[in-house]
């Protein structure tokens, strides 16, 4: 096996397309599968590089691959009355909805950088969340047998604040993590996000009772837990395409 290369590119995308940006990680994560299927049938012994985008996208809504339709609750021209997109993807998971005010982050790692377990990567990108906000005093969990990050959890006030859905092959990642942090939670209303119907969603601004929670402060201590949890080292570039 590859010396372990824990180098991680950070892009912060600003304000992209959904398709486009799924478009562009595609070509993120077949380059790497590229270059471990070079190594395995040339013993060519190139690095796999690492990357984590930023980004916003405009209002979408998104279903992974074993998601139900029926868990959107809006027909294509109510969609359009509300300036939104809809795709059907390749990550697990369920329906949710991205949108401006919200921090969606994309690991596109080669696992075998850091360990060959899915279980813990998912464990890990929570692990990550729950971190952050506990800098803003908010305590956060899991909720058993759903991922991602909840408040309240074991209450009649149970709300998530973060999605998770994934995608790997050959031990690389795509798809994220989706967190809420000056969100329009009006746009879940036209969904059953993640198909759970008896659990409501947030947003940081409304737990901190604020209009408005700087995300680039956020996103500062996204990246600080995230390189302490995966014991990595960064790159940032701005990028733009």
């Amino acid at each position: 096996m590859m010396e372990q290369y824990k180098i991680v590119e950070i892009q912060d995308l600003g304000n992209k397309d959904y398709k486009d940006t799924w478009d562009y990680q595609e070509d993120l994560f077949k380059q790497i599968l590229d270059i471990k299927i070079k190594n395995r049938r040339e013993d060519a012994g190139l690095r796999t590089p690492n990357y984590l985008l930023f980004v916003e996208h405009p209002h979408v809504y998104t279903l992974g691959k074993s998601g139900d339709m029926n868990n959107l609750l809006l027909d294509e021209s109510q969609l359009q009355e509300k300036g939104a997109k809809f795709y059907k993807i390749n990550r697990g998971g369920d329906i949710t909805y991205h949108g401006p005010g919200q921090i969606v982050g994309y690991p596109i790692l080669d696992l075998e950088n850091f360990f060959t377990d899915i279980h813990k990567y998912l464990r890990l990108l929570e692990e990550m969340i729950i971190r952050t906000l506990a800098e803003y005093d908010i305590v956060a969990t899991r909720s058993k047998g759903e991922t991602g990050v909840w408040l309240d959890v074991g209450t009649p006030f149970a709300r998530k604040i973060c999605a998770m859905g994934v995608r790997a092959s050959r031990w690389v990642t795509m798809h994220g993590f989706a967190f809420n942090i000056n969100a329009d939670l009006g746009y879940f209303d036209n969904i059953i996000p993640c198909g759970i119907n008896d659990k409501a969603v947030t947003s940081l601004n409304v737990e901190l009772g604020k209009q408005k929670v700087d995300e680039n402060e956020v996103k500062e201590k996204l990246i600080a837990h995230f390189l302490d949890l995966f014991e990595a080292e960064i790159i940032k570039k701005a990028k733009t395409f």
